[in-house]
């Protein structure tokens, strides 16, 4: 099966609405910073230089398994194939220096800022908080599991923030800018007390703020029931100040409307995961994004799109963020439900195809064959089933 109506309506919408060129705007990013080692899983070494790569989640976590059945040691070879500065800020500020626009990113890139951060950017200015994490990614072809040295983060705290950085140094990075991101709520456990601190010490000191917020929980399984059901209601309170977008895969929504909501069918529509989601939160604006569809909620309608299947794709760390930074040139751009959802898409498609960030112009030409896309995954599905 092709493109559905819904869908080719909302890329349509896109293509219609997105301007020629997008005029420069700043954005901003808080508060992680993390030095991601991508690494490939090696299923059967042949030679020094010859090996059989670990394709799936389910071969490795077989191997594990089949070790524990044996009450032995698990041993699984791996290499690095590359560094680059990871989490919430530096993939969405990569992304957005890439689409044309000018990010300032706050977060623990090191003192000073590695090289690893440093590197990977033209025009972002970068606050550090300190030293950073690190992150082994192993990837797969359907998926990757994320090894992560997490404790600088999950100390991180407002009264933090603000000692190191200063609310006026603070203010001076936030003030004048369109849009500003916070991730992730899974490696910054206390990142409610972030949220606090913005409402009451930092927006009463911008003036000009930014219109949209966008917050990425990222994997919130990982966090306990008490921690979650505290955090929402300071997440509620933000969104009296600014209206808030919060974006999520399946499983981050699942997790958090099994706690907060109430009849959530796990196995109904991705929308309706999406409307009673943004109703428990109490949020502007629910974004559910998941391998193969996308849904939104708000305040003015819903929506929903199909997502075409890349079965070999070039990378997949940090899809969800390019996802993220098409949703967020959509809203800067003024887009509709639908063709945000398409513009999330696009740039996340092309993320997993090519290994980069888009530029406009070839997000712009993504688009323009985008169709052809869902054709050509629905043949490789037939073929597969044959």
């Amino acid at each position: 099966m092709g493109i559905d109506t819904t869908t080719r309506e909302s890329v349509d919408a896109c293509r219609r609405q997105l301007p020629p060129s997008l005029e420069e705007q700043k954005v901003a990013f808080g508060f992680d910073g993390v030095v991601d080692r991508v690494r490939t899983a090696v299923a059967k070494r042949v030679g020094p230089e010859e090996y059989d790569r670990m394709e799936t989640l389910e071969e490795f976590g077989t191997r594990i398994v089949d070790a524990a059945a044996l009450d032995t040691s698990c041993s699984i070879e791996w290499f690095c194939e590359r560094k680059r500065a990871g989490g919430h800020t530096s993939h969405l500020g990569r992304a957005m220096e890439r689409l044309g626009h000018r990010p300032t990113l706050v977060g623990t890139y090191g003192s000073p800022p590695r090289e690893t951060f440093t590197r990977g950017y033209d025009r972002a200015r970068l606050v550090s908080l300190g030293e950073a994490p690190v992150t082994d990614a192993v990837e797969f072809d359907d998926g990757k599991v994320l090894l992560s040295e997490t404790r600088r983060l999950a100390n991180l705290d407002w009264e933090e923030i603000r000692s190191t950085v200063g609310v006026n140094s603070l203010a001076a990075s936030f003030d004048r800018t369109e849009l500003l991101g916070l991730g992730y709520w899974a490696t910054i456990p206390q990142m409610p007390t972030v949220w606090d601190g913005l409402r009451e010490e930092l927006w009463p000191r911008l003036r000009d703020p930014p219109e949209h917020v966008l917050v990425d929980p990222a994997d919130v399984r990982r966090l306990s029931s008490e921690t979650l059901i505290e955090g929402v209601s300071s997440l509620d309170a933000l969104d009296d100040v600014v209206p808030i977008t919060v974006s999520v895969n399946r499983a981050e929504a699942l997790r958090l409307a099994d706690l907060v909501a109430s009849g959530v069918d796990e196995e109904g529509p991705l929308v309706d995961v999406a409307v009673a989601l943004r109703d428990a939160l109490g949020v502007s604006t629910v974004v559910v994004h998941a391998l193969r569809e996308a849904a939104m909620a708000s305040g003015t309608g819903h929506w929903r799109i199909t997502v075409p299947h890349e079965p070999n794709p070039t990378i997949t760390t940090s899809a969800g963020d390019h996802f993220n930074a098409g949703l967020i040139v959509g809203k800067l751009t003024g887009l509709d439900g639908g063709a945000q959802l398409a513009a999330g898409s696009a740039v996340a498609g092309w993320f997993v195809r090519n290994g980069t960030p888009p530029t406009y112009d070839e997000l712009r030409t993504f688009l323009d064959g985008y169709e052809a896309l869902y054709d050509d995954a629905a043949t490789l599905d037939t073929s597969n089933r044959a």
